[in-house]
């Protein structure tokens, strides 16, 4: 089978052309991903989808069928997808406030790709965040440490060529949607960040029919899950299966862009390890941490993050 019947549903013209039942994008991934698919004929369709605007069920069969062709992963509680490209944002706190959710005990797995930018993964090193590449490794990771990274390229090469397609294109696809979407680990929880207002409901409403629990999506600093602390914070998502959405109010009066607001040399490191202070940065970090123990059914997600933030000291006793 090929891809011409998904491109006519798409391009048949006005009156004619329609949207992509769940089914139909379901089966339109699978070709894509197990290389059966025209070059040309994947270009077209992913396109198609752009120029209309892709529905819930449309994003919701792609990512089935990208789940679907993925290796068996470990459970982890949180899934974490990071896939902004990092032009509007400074140092990547947010993988501070994952920090803090897997010192809790819970285990979060990290995955993303981030373009030509190298902002993300220049500071897993520094952070004591490893990197897992194979099941194993994930696995390895998220029982020593509670917390792993996993590049795209190595966990879903197929649907990496397909997001690495925004270099051919000039332009994003649906792929950086159904890459947060992919959840590898089924963990109950996931929290995304997107830059984008209108994919938060295509986001939680795509999760929805997935039959996801817990979803939070928020729209996030540089487009990722990170929280302005200057900011009230809309959330929208899903609570136990059941649709929701509610707004954090800000927790602080500092009205400064999120990557002017922490002092220049303020790092991740230095501030997990309270060589350095920065209440700004601090306060995105906690802020960020209430939002996720907050998506995980924490009864009282501040007091937790705010916690979790003091105890992270206590390994680095008599070191400073």
């Amino acid at each position: 089978m090929t891809l011409a019947p998904y491109v006519a549903i798409l391009g048949r013209g006005p009156g004619r052309s329609r949207s992509l039942t769940l089914e139909e994008a379901q089966s339109a991934m699978s070709l894509m991903l197990n290389g059966s698919a025209a070059p040309q004929a994947v270009g077209a369709l992913l396109m198609l989808l752009r120029m209309k605007g892709e529905t819930a069920e449309e994003i919701a069969g792609l990512s089935r069928a990208a789940r679907l062709a993925l290796a068996d992963m470990p459970p982890a509680d949180l899934d974490w997808p990071s896939y902004a490209a990092g032009r509007s944002r400074g140092e990547p706190w947010f993988l501070l406030a994952a920090k803090l959710v897997a010192q809790s005990g819970k285990r979060v797995m990290i995955h993303g790709w981030n373009g030509k930018t190298d902002a993300v993964r220049a500071r897993l090193a520094d952070l004591d965040i490893p990197v897992g590449r194979t099941a194993a490794e994930i696995s390895d990771a998220l029982d020593a440490k509670n917390i792993v990274y996993a590049p795209i390229e190595d966990l879903h090469p197929q649907l990496f060529d397909l997001l690495n397609l925004r270099d051919t294109f000039g332009l994003r696809s649906c792929i950086n949607t159904v890459c947060r979407m992919l959840n590898p680990a089924d963990a109950t929880t996931s929290v995304q960040g997107v830059f984008h207002p209108s994919y938060r409901l295509l986001q939680s409403d795509a999760a929805a029919i997935l039959g996801w629990k817990n979803l939070s999506v928020i729209k996030g600093g540089g487009g990722e899950f990170e929280r302005h602390p200057s900011k009230s914070l809309a959330v929208f998502g899903l609570t136990d299966s059941e649709r929701y959405d509610t707004i954090l109010p800000a927790l602080a009066e500092t009205a400064v862009r999120l990557h002017d607001g922490p002092v220049p040399e303020t790092t991740p490191a230095g501030l997990w390890s309270g060589a350095q202070r920065d209440d700004f940065a601090e306060s995105v970090v906690v802020g960020t941490a209430e939002a996720a123990f907050a998506a995980m059914g924490e009864i009282d997600p501040m007091t937790r993050a705010q916690v979790a933030w003091d105890q992270r000291l206590h390994q680095f006793e008599g070191q400073l």
